[in-house]
């Protein structure tokens, strides 16, 4: 059962129907309640929410040459050391506690995000408008934090890219009982912590799959728009196609993020890549379980 914006005869406010079909704040089933016009293009907002924060993937570049110089010609993952550059380099420990760090102040702003902000405020914003602003804030944010090899430009590119992810991600919990989002949060992070150390140990497996990966995706996304926009049905398999796929990407990116140099720039940007795989696959198992429990 899809769920869709309405207005629940009790309270006589417009809300999203939890994952049982009651509302979330009078809690009376409201699984009967037939949307308008308007509440149909809520739906399509929030579907198309769940199918944006997967647009910001990038290509894999292609391989750098040995004697291409400083590493902010290249992509965030095809980074070299360049002569004269050795005091930026930091250690281990401090690389990963950083990539640690901004991944928590990632997933924290997010969290306010969704406790501060009523779903229903974000739902207002015209479709065009917000997703017009969504694709242009993430692209600004990762071309800052890809070609930047100052750590507080790329941090703030980072941030650009954590706020429409967060405001995406609030419509998407909004549908969901909070014991679920709570089950797909540990999932989630232990599939990460899996995939992580996979991609520490595999990481020439992992380069290999990475035009599979890409590809994977971009075919997912043109056939969820077409069934979605066109047909007008969502086929579940495909939240598990995409799930696996993150999982690829996190264990490409975490095995990437260990074999460039070391800098605080390079962790601030690491963290970047890899915040965006993990939501993605947050979003996928929350829709997986919210399915399985309906």
């Amino acid at each position: 059962m899809k769920s869709v914006v309405v207005v629940c005869p009790k309270c006589k406010t417009r809300v999203l129907p939890k994952a049982d079909g009651t509302c979330p704040s009078c809690q009376r089933d409201i699984s009967r309640v037939k949307p308008n016009k308007r509440e149909s293009r809520d739906e399509s907002f929030a579907v198309a929410s769940e199918i944006a924060l997967e647009r910001p993937i990038r290509a894999p570049r292609k391989k750098e040459e040995k004697d291409q110089p400083a590493w902010n010609e290249t992509g965030v993952f095809e980074r070299k050391f360049k002569r004269g550059q050795l005091k930026e380099l930091i250690e281990s420990a401090s690389y990963n506690l950083i990539i640690g760090l901004v991944l928590f102040w990632g997933f924290s702003v997010n969290w306010l995000l969704v406790k501060l902000i009523p779903p229903e405020l974000i739902l207002r914003i015209p479709f065009f408008i917000f997703f017009t602003g969504y694709f242009a804030s993430c692209w600004y944010g990762i071309s800052l934090f890809t070609k930047s090899k100052n750590p507080w430009v790329s941090f703030a590119g980072y941030n650009f890219v954590v706020i429409p992810f967060g405001l995406v991600v609030n419509v998407i919990v909004s549908r969901y009982d909070p014991s679920i989002v709570l089950d797909a949060m540990r999932i989630t992070t232990f599939v990460t912590l899996i995939m992580m150390i996979l991609g520490y140990y595999f990481a020439d497996i992992f380069e290999k799959i990475k035009w599979t990966l890409f590809f994977s995706l971009f075919a997912v996304v043109i056939v969820e728009l077409v069934e979605i926009f066109i047909f007008k049905i969502h086929h579940g398999i495909l939240d598990w196609i995409v799930a696996l796929i993150m999982c690829g990407y996190i264990g490409y990116d975490w095995g990437r993020a260990n074999n460039i140099p070391k800098t605080v720039d390079n962790a601030v940007d690491s963290a970047a890549a890899l915040y965006m795989d993990i939501v993605n696959l947050f979003v996928r198992i929350l829709r997986i379980l919210g399915r399985g429990k309906k």
